[in-house]
């Protein structure tokens, strides 16, 4: 394990109640007594980053009741928490094979906290075990949190220890304590009035929740056999348009297995070869048939290119049949634009799949429903963070946020309370707690576009003004159809600059630029930025872009933009009286404003603005 260095160290723990315990760590012995309820805690002096060392621990000096607990090194100690973004594995990473082929790392260890869900704050993590940062145990770690302990650990020398707490799709009151949530007015009431579940809603939602993905990946009453035929009549069917996601046909969100069937009319030159099918861009769990037979069968997002081969055997000329099966979960499902991406070809001409489509819904049974009480109030801090409070940390590193963006403005007291409530529980002071700004998602629209994941952002910037708080900003390093971008190398360097300057005191530039204020100049605004390094540029080289200007009507508009030193001067066009700036205010922008160090400008408005310093 590691443990962390500079502090005193606590260790803690059950012994026969009244008995003397003592621990030995290195060539420090310090002894204590269990008390009537036989739990005991003690602390080491402080010390140096190093090791291995071993800890020792005896019950009234009894060598036959000792706890040996060897390779102990002394270093910098991290939580890594948060949802899916923070729990995306190495393994699952751009690079991959090639990352962790390279991942020898014996001075990096993780301890990797088992799912909870607790009704009570528990003394204990469920289960986990110390792993030393290797080829094989480093697959399933946190990649953000792998690349951050990787660069810290080159960086500063010391030995890194990464403790993860994640679970993907959860909101921020599920990580807080129920009597930090009963504080807030945004909280207290759903709180106070939510039944609480009881062990037994677990077990069956858990029961629910193995038959629900069981139905996702295994097609019912044999649809995979009957659908897919070419025989088979879909005219009773609805239309729909390709590319298109169901909940823009006024699917509404619900979970369930949507099928679709396409003909289509290959060219005799194709007959009896292999092709290749192009997807596109498809959202979810999808399977793929071609006149009957199954050609794919994928889990969402697994593969980082959706293209399969036909076999030769069941190509025909004239018309074929085309047909997927589609899980609509959380609301998405479909095939995403370009329509230039969905086709089928021999290497040489391809045939557009894109156009009309025919869609059923409920031709399968519904899927049964979960309750996920791992995104209630309170029932993740109790099994996996409240176990953790007394364990020596160097700080935090948090990615979250998508699961609280249907309430984006909540955010921004949600958040700083969680980090308040962390805090005063481990009674380290203000320790810092790093964090990761949304990355750009879903379709580019033009900027401004009324977005939640904005707005989101900006509570996340907001959050900057807590005390020892440090942000990395992922605006450029996001994908269109991918809520989890396969870049987490940069994400990972990206907290550890924020890491080098804040906590290790570094004279680095450590995010991009940030806006710091604003003057309005006849029919432009001038933006002043900190952060900028040597100086303000584009990341292309190109025109800015990403920013627009609204008049006292509020409508915003593309606006020019141009670098002027650590300023940039953004112009009205003619008969605008400019108020107002915004940039990159989009679920998806167009944004390249960029520092020095190739780091993005954060994402802002100034109608909405409160200053704040990234320190």
């Amino acid at each position: 394990m590691v443990l962390q260095r500079d502090i005193q160290i606590p260790v803690w723990g059950t012994a026969t109640p009244g008995m003397s315990v003592k621990a030995q760590l290195g060539n420090e012995i310090v002894t204590t007594k269990a008390g009537k309820d036989g739990k005991w805690m003690l602390r080491f002096p402080k010390f140096k980053a190093g090791g291995p060392y071993v800890l020792k621990i005896t019950e009234n000096g009894n060598l036959s009741t000792a706890i040996t607990l060897e390779d102990v090194l002394i270093g910098d100690v991290w939580l890594a928490s948060g949802q899916s973004n923070m729990e995306w594995e190495v393994q699952q990473a751009g690079n991959a094979r090639k990352e962790i082929e390279n991942a020898n790392f014996p001075q990096i260890r993780f301890l990797m906290v088992d799912h909870d869900i607790e009704t009570k704050p528990q003394p204990d993590i469920l289960s986990g075990k110390w792993k030393i940062c290797d080829t094989t145990n480093v697959k399933k770690l946190s990649a953000v949190a792998y690349f951050f302990a990787r660069k810290v650990h080159k960086d500063q020398h010391v030995p890194v220890g990464i403790i993860q707490s994640t679970w993907g799709g959860t909101p921020i009151e599920a990580w807080t304590s129920r009597e930090q949530l009963l504080t807030s007015p945004i909280t207290s009431k759903r709180v106070s009035a939510e039944k609480m579940p009881v062990p037994a809603d677990f077990v069956t939602d858990s029961l629910n929740g193995v038959r629900f993905w069981q139905m996702v990946y295994q097609p019912q009453n044999n649809m995979d056999k009957v659908i897919p035929a070419s025989d088979y009549s879909d005219t009773s069917w609805h239309d729909m348009e390709v590319p298109g996601l169901m909940k823009d046909i006024g699917i509404t969100y619900a979970d369930g297995i949507i099928w679709m069937r396409k003909k289509v009319i290959l060219p005799e030159s194709f007959a009896g070869k292999e092709l290749t099918l192009h997807a596109g861009r498809p959202e979810m769990n999808y399977s793929i048939y071609f006149n009957s037979a199954e050609i794919c069968r994928n889990v969402w997002n697994a593969a980082p290119v959706h293209t399969f081969k036909v076999p030769g055997s069941l190509v025909k000329s004239g018309e074929n049949t085309v047909a997927i099966r589609v899980a609509m979960l959380w609301g998405g499902g479909g095939l995403n634009p370009p329509a230039d991406e969905i086709y089928i070809t021999d290497g040489i001409s391809r045939v557009s799949l894109a156009g009309r489509w025919k869609y059923k819904e409920g031709v399968e049974p519904i899927l049964p429903v979960m309750h996920n009480y791992q995104s209630y109030p309170s029932l993740l801090f109790n099994g996996m963070i409240n176990p953790l409070v007394h364990y020596g940390i160097k700080g935090v590193i948090w990615y979250q946020g998508e699961a609280n963006s249907y309430e984006a403005y909540n955010y921004r007291t949600l958040f700083p309370m969680m980090i308040a409530d962390w805090r005063a529980r481990w009674q380290q002071g203000n320790f810092p707690f790093l964090y990761v700004q949304l990355a750009n998602f879903m379709k580019v629209k033009p900027n401004p576009s009324e977005s939640e994941w904005a707005e989101l952002r900006e509570a996340q910037m907001l959050t900057l003004s807590q005390e020892n708080t440090g942000m990395a900003c992922a605006i450029d390093i996001g994908e269109e159809g991918n809520i989890h971008p396969a870049n987490k190398q940069e994400v990972g360097r990206r907290l550890a600059l924020v890491a080098n300057k804040l906590v290790y005191k570094q004279p680095v530039v450590a995010s991009g630029p940030l806006f710091r204020e604003f003057k309005k100049v006849g029919n432009s605004i001038r933006i002043h930025f900190t952060n900028t390094g040597a100086g303000l540029a584009t990341r292309d080289g190109a025109p800015l872009t990403g920013f627009t200007i609204a008049g006292k009507d509020g409508h915003f508009q593309e606006a020019k933009a141009v670098i002027e030193g650590d300023e940039v001067v953004v112009s009205a066009g003619d008969g605008v009286d400019p108020v107002a700036v915004r940039y990159a205010w989009a679920d998806n922008p167009v944004c390249n404003l960029i520092n020095s160090e190739n780091l993005p400008a954060v994402p802002f408005r100034t109608d909405k603005w409160k200053g704040i310093t990234q320190k």
